[in-house]
């Protein structure tokens, strides 16, 4: 029985990143569907569908359970999904994937909205807040010092290498953009480098890289910045 490809909905951010990763990493086949996030394909009728949320990535897999087709939104739950389908980076037994569960919602809940915050008042905001700049810097900081003292003593956040490390390196791959060094963090620079070694992770990245220099530089075009960080279409044309 052939393999139908997986229709992935991307665009080269930590989030996305964390699907391409996975997907490279199980050598799962796959699609990839751009939604430029700065045009505001995000806000169209046929993405909102199967991203409610208005936001990527989301994918379909046309062999789901059953056999039938299954649309999943929120990354968390996309890499949960594949861990289960394909039986690896999520452990089967109970006390290991709480291990795994408790660091992949701790990146979801907190590294991730943290670090966006950052992000947008560091790099994107149309006027320099210091309290805002300095709470959500102060907050990466302290979330990767969690980090630092999980990784004291072990290669990985849980006990292998698992969705919870791919989820919160997305985010890492980012730290210079939310004023964040390694240099205070060895113990993460260790995760990190170890992880950015491997083969499947360099080509996750590689995925849709040449778009990179346009979200970077959202940071200058006022209508992108009004197209992405509108919360609905109304919005947007305010």
């Amino acid at each position: 029985m052939s393999v139908a490809p997986i229709e992935l909905f991307f665009w080269p951010t930590p989030n996305g990143w964390k699907i391409t990763i996975m997907l490279e990493e199980l050598g799962a086949p796959y699609n990839v569907n751009m939604v430029n996030i700065l045009a505001g394909d995000q806000f169209k009728e046929e993405f909102l569908k199967i991203s409610p949320n208005n936001r990527m990535p989301a994918i379909i897999d046309p062999q789901g359970p059953g056999g039938a087709p299954i649309s999943v939104f929120e990354s968390g739950a996309i890499l949960q999904y594949f861990g289960r389908k394909h039986n690896r980076f999520y452990p089967a037994d109970e006390r290991r994937r709480v291990d795994v569960e408790q660091w992949l919602f701790w990146q979801m809940g907190g590294l991730g909205p943290m670090a966006g915050q950052a992000h947008h008042f560091v790099r994107y905001a149309p006027e320099k807040l210091p309290y805002a700049m300095e709470r959500y810097v102060n907050e990466c900081k302290r979330l990767y010092g969690v980090m630092e003292r999980r990784l004291a003593d072990r290669d990985y956040l849980a006990k292998n290498y698992s969705i919870a490390d791919i989820a919160a390196f997305g985010w890492a791959v980012s730290h210079e953009w939310h004023d964040v060094s390694f240099d205070e963090f060895p113990h993460v620079k260790d995760w990190f480098e170890r992880i950015g070694g491997r083969e499947a992770v360099q080509r996750g990245l590689a995925v849709g890289a040449e778009k990179i220099a346009e979200t970077r530089a959202l940071a200058e075009d006022e209508e992108a910045k009004r197209t992405l960080f509108g919360q609905s279409r109304d919005e947007r044309k305010s």
